[in-house]
């Protein structure tokens, strides 16, 4: 039983994320998926920073998002989100590789709760902090 969700949880990702333009444009790869938790990652590019050569927050977020996406729906469920919020903490630079490792933390019915947390994958320091509220539409992701 175990084992299908791990199938299902993967072949939701690989799915939504094959069909992910902008994750995609986004240099943003799956590093882990399972039921209810996703890990991804985008190294920062020179186009990716902002006038202050930092990592730019809509950017670090939409990391996060994409992480929250492929953990909402690793149940094979279209699940899309209904709000989040998002706390930067520290900063990154062009050649980071960052890394958001989204945790769900409640479902009811077609309600979601997930947290992820991105962190500058060469020295662990946590960059943000991302609560997400999905919901679910009923309908099967493949």
């Amino acid at each position: 039983m175990a084992e299908d969700a791990e199938k299902v949880a993967r072949s939701s990702a690989e799915v939504m994320l094959g069909r992910d333009a902008a994750s995609a444009g986004l240099g943003i790869e799956l590093e882990d998926v399972g039921p209810g938790h996703a890990t991804l990652t985008m190294r920062v590019r020179d186009d990716m920073v902002n006038g202050f050569g930092l990592c730019h927050g809509g950017l670090l977020a939409s990391l996060a998002d994409s992480a929250f996406a492929v953990a909402c729906n690793s149940y094979g469920e279209v699940t899309v989100a209904a709000g989040f919020d998002i706390t930067f903490l520290e900063s990154g630079r062009a050649g980071d590789l960052l890394r958001a490792h989204a945790v769900e933390r409640a479902r009811r019915g077609r309600s979601g709760l997930y947290d992820v947390t991105v962190t500058r994958a060469a020295d662990n320091v946590v960059l943000a902090e991302f609560r997400g509220r999905s919901r679910s539409l009923g309908k099967p992701v493949v």
